[in-house]
Parts: C-alpha cells; structure tokens; sequence
C-alpha cells in the first residue's frame, strides 16, 4: 500500500484462525499486509480447544494448551489491544470497545469463537469461568456434578471429568432422542448415569454443554447472521455478504452456501485461505474460495473402565476404537500444533534495547554531561519534581512506547510521569504533551494520536487533572512494525504545592523504609522481547501499571495531617522508583539527607512481580541494568568508609544464585514504578495496617556505622564472582 493510503486492519478476536494467520505473518513476514495492524482480545493467551478436554481431565497445564498471543504478536508486527469487544459501528467503520474509545478500522477481520447458548447452570464457554470452577469443583460429597447437553462435546467433557474425578458422582443430562447410544454405554461403564435432561437440578453443581451461538453484538451490529446461531454468513472467500472489507471465519460464522457446524478443525482449516485473502483485499489483488468438506475426522477423548485413556476416530457415520493407540495418536496432533507456535521465529533475531523507563540515559553520563553543561548543582541533589515559586510544582517525564497498544501505553506513560509529583504530596492538576508520530499515512497517525491522547486522559482525569495542551511531532526514522511502536509520548506535569512538600532528603535514624509495590518491570519486559516471559505474569505487571497510585497519596497525606497534630514533625520523605532502580533512587535519598546515615534492607521482605525473580535467576535483564549496577557500590565498604546499604540476613548459608537475583532486582529499572517511602515507626506501623494494605516494611535507617568491617550483611560482591550477564536482551 503506498504510504499516504489509509490501511488499518483489525483483527477482532483471537480464535484459531487468527492465530494461525499470525503465525503464517511470523513465518512468512512478506505476506503480512502492509500499514497497522491490530488484535483485539480479552486476553492475552488462547486456549486450543482439542487440547480443552486432556486440560480438564487433568493431562496438561494451562499452559501447556496457551497460545502466547501477546509474543505471537510481537513476533508478527502486530499490535496487541486487551479489551472486551461490545460491537462494530459498519457504517463509520469502528470497533467498539468496553471502557475504552473505538478502534477506527478500513478492513476487519472477524474470529471471536461462540459462547454456549443461555440456560441452566454454568456455561462451558467461555471456557476461562468455567476452569476456574473446575480446579475448585471437587466435592467429596454425594452431591453429583451435572452435564447438561446431548452431542459429542457434552459427552467429551464428561469422560474428561471422570478422569479428573475417579471417584465423584457425574450425571450427564441429555436428550434420550439425539445421544449416540454407543457413546452412552460407555458413560455407563465408568459410573456416569446418564439422565434424561428432565432430571436436572438447575440449583446444583454443573455445566451447560448444549450447543454454541455468536456472540449477540454481532447481530446487534446489523451484520447478516443465521437467526438460530447467530453466527455471520460470510462468502466463500470469508468475506461478510454485503461487507468487502469485513472478513470473518471459525465458529462465530458460516460460508452461507456451504453451512458447516461450528467446529476447531474448519477454523484451522480456514486460516489459510483467510491470511491469504486479508493480504490480497489490501492490495486489489484476486481472492481465493474456500471449500469446506463435508465432514472431517474427529478425534474423541475418554476413559477406560480401569481408569487410563483410550479414544475414539469418528468419521460421518463411521466409529473406530476406543483404543488407547487412538488416544496417543490425538496426544501426538495436539502437541504438534501447539509447538508450532513456540517455534515461531523473532521478527529481529538481534539483542534489543529496551523501551519505557528503561530507555532512559544511564546516571554516569547524565552527571557528566549536567556538570559540563554547568548545571552540576541540578544533578546533586535531584528532586522529583522543581518548585515554581510558593504555588506550584512542576516535573517532565516520558519514553519510547513500552507497548503496542497506544491507548493503554499513553495511560501508562501519564502514571509514570505523575509519580513525580505523587513523591512530592501532591496530585497532577495539568499536564501538557509533547507526542512524536511514526512517518506513516495521516489517517493512520490520527488513529494513534487519538488513542494516545484518550489514554492519557483515562489517567489524569481521576486525579482531578486536565491535558490543557501539548505538541506534536513526525518522526524522521525508519517506521517500526507495528507503527504504533513508533509513538514517544513526553510530559510536563503541574501540581499545587503542598504546604510542607515531600522530598528525598530528611531521612533520620529510626525511620522505617516502605515500599508500596512489588518490582520487577524491567526485567519482565525485557524477557518479553526475548520471548522468554510467561502471558500471566505481564498480565500482573500490566495491572499494577495501570493502576493509580494517587490514592495512597491521598491516604498518607490525611495520615500526616492527623500525626501532625500530635508530634512536632510527622514529615515523610519519599521518591518514586523509577530507572536507576530501588536502590539508584534510594542511593539518590541518602545523597541528599543531611546527616551520615545507613540503610538495612530486609532482602526477603522486598516485594517481587510474580516470575520476576525466576528470570533474574536465568540471567535475563533490562539494557539499562548494566548501567544502574553501579548502585551495588552502596552495599561495597571501602577501607576507609563503611557501606551505606546492607542487606539483612544474607550471608552463610544463602544461595549464591538467589542473592545475585536479589541484587539485580535492587537495579531492575522500574516504568509506573513503586513509591519508596522513609517514615517514622508510628506512621509506618498505621500504613501497614491500612485497609488498602498497599505497602511493604522493606528496611530501617541508621545513623552510619563507624567500622567498615561489620558494614554489611550482605555477601561481598567480588565474592560473588563476575557481573551477571547482561542477559540476551542487552545490546
């Protein structure tokens, strides 16, 4: 597509036929359609359905049957949008999303799966509620679990919770008309009464198996779809009857004259002629048909009486088995088409740099160049944020995108920069924006600017903060894929000034030092690039990030202005942990209190992202660690100076290789990091016990121990051998 044209396709829905079009793009990246390219999904991960009922039955792990939609993504050059999908506007082309402004489209391509139709009891689809009620379902009471439905899933489901549950009852509730009676004796023979549906008890423990429809918003948005399923009837070239630009496959639609039921093989099966089609709509070129047969070999799970796993091959009419050979043969499919996705390759095969906070300058030349600039005095003893006059407060942040999604990256990147005033006391009361576009078509840039600047809002107006203005400006590199990797976002931040403003400075003797969330961004983001993160675990940091911290403010603030009336000073002092890591920033508060003092962390106290250690452990790190590993010089006495931080409880005994992961994550640059405060043991002792319980006790301050030798608890660095490795997302 030329480079003025309008071309953003969105991928509503993340079902089997659009991951397999992402894994052909990271196969093939010549086949990818040209300009922006987004996927919209409620999660970050996919759960194959043929691997569902070997999950179930308790022969996999989730994570075993996940497909890494946010790596498949990144592998793919495309874009990756978290959010509940509510409808499609066809006539001014959006996407509409909950919670969230509408994504502008010129070609969709729709592939949201079905949901069970409405009844009695829980529903297996989506099959994330129903999971969770499973791994908390076993009853060793005589109540029995239901499965409400006649056909084969029903059936499958049943046999998978027999192996899950040897010795529970199960009751399948179907109707006598339409079950396959050979099926049903094998029901019986592993103690799994089936029952007329009449039987149910809608108040008891169950699943609802029968059947699957679209999702309602499909129909809701005017797209032609089948009265009884829902689904959107579609050409044989998948796109929707009357909509060129709208594509649609798997079991949310139906080739209209070739109507199949819903199924994961047709899904697959589509996902070839689909990546081909959404290439040659973009560029005009001629569309291929697909020809779905008529019926496809399904493999069916279940259990022998004597409690191992056999299967069945049914074809039509026709049924093999069962048979265990059966069973190992679906193993075998299964976990192939699985690994396909692990095998994916990198877009770049390189190191990478690592973006948000992490891209930021490490401290040595930043010191140099302040000194030689003559402004040495502005990196002595840095602040949050400066002080205009008695009245205000003022701070300027921002970075790289961190993530494809520009709406949830410019919410990020408002949290971050707020966080400067938040360590002051204070809340953002105005912002103003300076936002460098990707060289791209203007429609395209209007889309990213506009999801850039709802994002920003969607931070600031909680805190009472108004965007009153900004800037903007077109890159002169090289566009990135996706674009929307393109974006840099920089903030100014105003504040009222508080009356006594926080600052780093006025650590005293007795203060304890708080933290108020875990760290581990920098690491978990660079492992991400590398292809190396768990989905769940930047799930957890993606939350923490997104949620604003001006809350706890608030709550400290009414906390100091109550010890204020009963001690002569209840004044905190405080920093946000940002780029130079935990103990850079808590380097940069000894640096600027006036008195020689000395800090003890209590390592196992200090508040980790869940997976954030493990890949410390493996030698993953963010590029700026390198850099802010000049902080370790604080836990290092010298001949003549005692150190300046120790860590409590290190030493004999301890894993080498854990304390080595404990120092890295002390010098892990931090985006929407945590706030380090440093308080008296009354105020810590109420924060502690606040409802929020928001805070972690993570160490206490000292006056300066005058004998080197007993400086530090903590193993000697050189003891510990070499630096770690910088890991293979370092440059």
């Amino acid at each position: 597509m030329p480079l003025t044209s309008f071309h953003h396709l969105v991928l509503a829905g993340g079902g089997h036929s659009h991951a397999l079009v992402l894994l052909d793009w990271c196969m093939h990246p010549q086949r990818r359609p040209a300009g922006l390219i987004t996927l919209v999904n409620r999660q970050s991960s996919m759960l194959y359905s043929g691997m569902i009922p070997g999950l179930i039955a308790g022969h996999y792990k989730r994570s075993d049957v996940a497909i890494d939609l946010r790596r498949l993504c990144d592998r793919a050059g495309v874009a990756l949008v978290i959010a509940e999908i509510t409808g499609v506007d066809v006539r001014q082309e959006q996407l509409q999303l909950r919670n969230r402004p509408a994504l502008s489209f010129s070609q969709l391509s729709i592939n949201v799966g079905a949901d069970t139709r409405p009844g009695p009891l829980l529903a297996i689809k989506p099959l994330e509620p129903a999971l969770d009620t499973l791994n908390n379902g076993h009853d060793p009471s005589s109540t029995p679990f239901q499965l409400l439905g006649s056909g084969l899933a029903a059936m499958e489901v049943a046999l998978a919770l027999r192996q899950r549950w040897p010795k529970r009852r199960l009751q399948l509730l179907h109707r006598p008309e339409t079950a396959p009676s050979q099926l049903l004796s094998s029901l019986n023979q592993v103690t799994i009464e089936a029952l007329p549906n009449t039987a149910l008890n809608p108040s008891g423990p169950g699943l609802r198996c029968t059947g699957s429809q679209a999702p309602e918003w499909l129909h809701s948005s005017g797209l032609p779809c089948c009265p009884e399923s829902g689904r959107v009837r579609t050409h044989s070239s998948l796109q929707v009857l009357g909509h060129p630009a709208i594509f649609a496959a798997g079991d949310c639609a139906v080739v209209a004259d070739k109507p199949r039921p819903p199924s994961g093989v047709w899904a697959v099966r589509a996902a070839t002629t689909l990546a081909h089609n959404l290439r040659a709509w973009s560029q005009g070129d001629p569309l291929r048909h697909w020809r779905p047969q008529r019926r496809v070999l399904q493999l069916l799970g279940g259990v022998h009486p004597e409690g191992y796993p056999h299967a069945w091959a049914l074809w039509g009419g026709m049924q093999i088995g069962p048979h265990p050979w059966i069973w190992r043969w679906k193993q075998r499919i299964d976990r192939q088409f699985i690994a396909r996705f692990d095998q994916a390759p990198a877009m770049s095969s390189g190191p990478m740099d690592c973006r948000g906070c992490a891209a930021k300058l490490p401290a040595a030349p930043l010191e140099a160049a302040l000194e030689a600039a003559g402004l040495k005095a502005l990196g002595s003893s840095p602040e949050d944020a400066a002080s205009l006059g008695n009245d205000w407060l003022q701070s300027v942040d921002g970075f790289p995108a961190l993530i494809s999604d520009p709406w949830l990256n410019g919410r990020l990147t408002a949290l971050h920069a707020s966080s400067d005033l938040w360590a002051c006391g204070t809340s953002v009361d105005s912002a103003m924006a300076v936002i460098t576009l990707p060289k791209t078509a203007s429609a395209l840039q209007q889309e990213l600017l506009s999801q850039t600047l709802s994002g920003l809002r969607s931070a600031f107006e909680p805190q009472g903060a108004r965007l009153i203005g900004g800037h903007t400006l077109e890159a002169r590199a090289e566009a990135p894929t996706p674009l929307s990797l393109g974006l840099q976002v920089s903030l100014t931040v105003n504040g009222k000034r508080p009356a006594h403003p926080w600052n780093k400075g006025g650590l005293q003797p007795g203060d304890q030092l708080l933290l108020s969330r875990p760290l581990g961004t920098g690491v978990l983001f660079a492992a991400a690039m590398a292809g190396a993160a768990q989905p769940e675990d930047l799930d957890h940091a993606l939350a923490q990030m997104g949620t604003s911290q001006h809350p706890i403010v608030e709550q400290l603030q009414e906390l100091i202005n109550l010890e204020a009336k009963t001690k002569a000073k209840a004044q905190p002092s405080c920093t946000d942990v940002t780029g130079f890591g935990l103990l850079g920033h808590l380097g940069e508060m000894l640096q600027a209190s006036s008195q020689s003092l000395h800090v003890v962390l209590d390592g196992s106290a200090i508040p980790a992202l869940p997976g954030a250690l493990k890949l410390l452990k493996k030698k993953y790190a963010s590029s700026l660690a390198p850099a802010n590993r000049r902080a370790w010089s604080l836990l290092d006495p010298s001949q003549d100076q005692p150190a300046k931080v120790s860590l409590a409880g290190a030493g004999r005994g301890v894993d080498p290789e854990d304390h080595q992961a404990l120092l890295e994550l002390l010098v892990d640059p931090q985006t929407c990091g945590p706030l380090l405060l440093s308080c008296s043991e009354a105020m810590a002792d109420a924060l502690l016990q606040g409802h929020d319980r928001a805070w972690h006790r993570i160490g206490v301050v000292s006056a300066s121990r005058a004998n080197p030798a007993c400086a530090s608890a903590a193993i000697p660095l050189q003891a510990l051998g070499p630096a770690a490795n910088p890991g293979p997302t370092d440059p």
